[in-house]
Parts: C-alpha cells; structure tokens; sequence
C-alpha cells in the first residue's frame, strides 16, 4: 500500500541546551548536604576535566519552523503499517509508502466488469469528534459511507483511499482515524491502499481537521441497478439506519446545543447514551446484507444520506414513477424528535434533511416484499406510484 505524501506534524518539543551544570557553592558537595564535622571548608582539588568544544544548539528547519516537520511526520508514518497491512489481500502489490498504490484485481467470473468510483466525506460530524476527543469512530464512517454509496448500484468495493487535511495533526489523533479507516475496510472487504495527510497551517482550526475518501468497486455490467425496472405497484423498504449517519449535523448542532443548551454528556430523555455517543455512532454498512440476495429480486436502492428520503430516492426512480412514503409505518428515532421539536423543525423538512431512522431504500416487486423485507430486517415504508419521478410524503 502506499500512503501518499503523509505530511507530518509540527514539534513544539523544546530543544536542550549544552551548557554545563553551575558548581556547588563552597562548603556545600552537590546533593550531599553540609560537610562533617572537622572537615575543612576548603575543598581538595582535582583534576580539570577535558576542554570539548562548545557545540552550538542544533538549528529547527525552516520547514518545521513554518508549521511543518517533515522528520516527525515520516515517523509517525512509520507506525501505520501494521494497521493497514490487516487490509490487504493478495490483490495488493508493492510496498507500503510508495507513489502509488498497486492493486491486481480479479474479474473471473464476470462477464463485463465496470468500475464504480465515489468520493464523500463526513461533513461537520467532525466537530463532535474534535469535542469529545474522539476521532475512530468518524474514520468508520467515511469508509462505510463510501462503500454504500457504490452498492446501490450493485458493486462490491475493490479498494480506499483517504485524505486527512489539518492546521496541525496530533500523532495519537491520526492514529485512531487511520484505526478506523482500517476497521471499516477491513469488515467491508475493502483494501486500503493509499492515502494523504497535509499539514496547512493557517488553513484550519487548532484543532481541527477534515476527512475525505475515494472508493472504486466492480460489477458485472449485468448486475448494474440503475433503477430502469421499477414500475408501478413496487415497493418501498426502509432499512434501518444507526443515527444520523453522516448527514444533517449542521442543523442538529444548532439545535441540539445553541437553542436547546444541551450539553454532549447529557442524556435526554428517550435516548439510551449520552448525547455525544449518539451523535457518534457509526454509519452502518448496508453491502454485505445487500450482496447476499440472489440476482434479480432487488429492483434499486437508494443510500439515504444528505437530502433524506425526499431528495435520494428520486435519483433512482423513472421519470414516471412517485415514490410515497407513508412516514408512520415506522418509529422515527427519539434523536430526530428531539431536534425536530427542539428546533421547531418542520416535519417535511426533516425529511429532506435526515434519514429519519432509514439508511437505505429497497425497491422489490410486491409478492416478494414480505420475505425480502425479514431477510434484510426492514420494513414496507412505501410504494411506487404513477407520477414524474418524485417523492411524495404522508405524513
């Protein structure tokens, strides 16, 4: 794997000083408290030591003096290899550092493979993990993002790459977000293989970072789900999502903490963790359970992610077709109540910003939509109707 340009981190660790030691004062032998009794004030002399040469304080670089230090940033790269090893199947060629990262797929079995390509990042969810100090979580999350986000069109993801943007990134924090990319893709069968770090004083905040991820994946051109086979009379279901996933937190953190005052160790009620460990949990990855039905039942998917149901589904629907979705077929999430009412949000909009407790729609033909809907523990949240490809919400 190569990870590119890792660009290190600033030291601010003083550098010592050669200077010698001042001498005791007479009377007194360093560190040994008065002389005894009867012994003479005068102390015996001895022999001086050698004259060395004054070596002058080493000089800080002016690259590091500029808010980049390339040598302590080659050495926190240094300790990333073990993690992203985990992530690498026979696939993955060459060495860990180089200018590329070289990846041998195999496309036996498939008739007419196509590439599939995304890039996203984790957007201000970043914040709650620059609060609370937590930062493997959001690693997570941009890789199972990335990964569904190309499974919606029925591929399966070959390998990742990261960027990490900061004004200064802290070794311990670039150690748990690559924990977490190394994570997601290992569990999503994803090989991580290369990467950039750059370090832009004046750019960000102290403190602070940005994230982003580049995937690709294959399928067979004959697996392709472009949504061309919905029709009307299908059905709708909702997956259930782990939160907010990555979307909507600009609005949430307005609500949540400058017009509700609530703090991340809060818990209100209806919430089973603190406020910060809800706002942090991961963005479920939908592949595997997706990959596993048999070819043809599922008809198109939609990843619900910014924009909600209201703005997603339409990416995928013929322009005959309206989605309806009948909002009480299931329990929206105490979280997206509390902001909803918190912040005086109204109703529809929420659903144009929030998944609202669904991660990812289902498009499948109504006698199968019993059986699919236990297989992928979903449930019917709508349907397809005649229309000009839009959603339609009954609230």
């Amino acid at each position: 794997m190569a990870r590119i340009t890792r660009t290190p981190v600033p030291s601010t660790k003083a550098v010592p000083s050669n200077k010698q030691a001042p001498k005791a004062p007479a009377g007194k032998r360093s560190g040994a408290g008065s002389l005894a009794k009867g012994a003479s004030a005068t102390p015996k002399k001895t022999a001086k030591p050698a004259r060395t040469a004054k070596q002058a304080p080493p000089v800080q670089k002016a690259y590091a003096a500029a808010g980049v230090d390339v040598d302590l940033g080659n050495a926190v790269k240094s300790k990333i290899h073990g993690m992203v090893k985990g992530t690498h199947g026979p696939e993955v060629l060459g060495k860990i550092g180089g200018f590329g990262g070289l990846f041998k797929p195999d496309f036996r079995g498939m008739k007419e493979p196509v590439l599939v390509s995304s890039v996203d990042g984790v957007g201000t969810k970043l914040k709650i993990a620059f609060a609370t100090g937590r930062h493997d979580t959001v690693g997570q999350d941009l890789v199972n993002h990335c990964i569904n986000d190309i499974a919606v069109i029925g591929a399966k993801p070959l390998f990742f790459l990261d960027y990490i943007g900061a004004e200064r990134l802290e070794p311990e924090v670039f150690s748990q977000i690559l924990k977490g990319f190394s994570k997601a893709c290992k569990e999503g069968g994803c090989a991580l293989i290369g990467g950039e770090t750059a370090q832009m004083p004046g750019m960000y905040q102290r403190g602070e970072y940005d994230l982003a991820g580049t995937i690709v994946g294959v399928v067979d051109r004959a697996r392709l789900l472009d949504g061309s086979q919905i029709k009307v009379g299908d059905v709708i279901l909702g997956m259930p999502s782990n939160g907010l996933h990555t979307n909507g937190y600009s609005l949430a953190r307005k609500v949540l903490f400058d017009q509700m005052r609530l703090k991340l160790s809060d818990k209100p009620a209806g919430l089973s963790k603190t406020l910060g460990e809800e706002l942090l949990r991961v963005h479920r990855n939908y592949q595997p359970v997706l990959a596993a039905l048999p070819q043809g039942l599922v008809k198109g998917l939609a990843h619900i992610t910014g924009g909600g149901l209201v703005d997603n589904l339409p990416r995928v629907l013929p322009s005959g077709c309206d989605a309806v979705i009948e909002t009480g077929a299931w329990k929206v999430p105490a979280l997206f109540e509390l902001i909803q009412q918190g912040g005086g949000v109204n109703r529809s909009e929420m659903y144009q910003v929030f998944n609202m407790g669904i991660g990812m729609a289902v498009v499948v033909r109504a006698k199968e939509a019993a059986a699919l809907a236990s297989q992928l523990k979903a449930r019917a949240i709508g349907r397809i109707e005649p229309g000009s490809g839009a959603v339609r919400l009954a609230l």
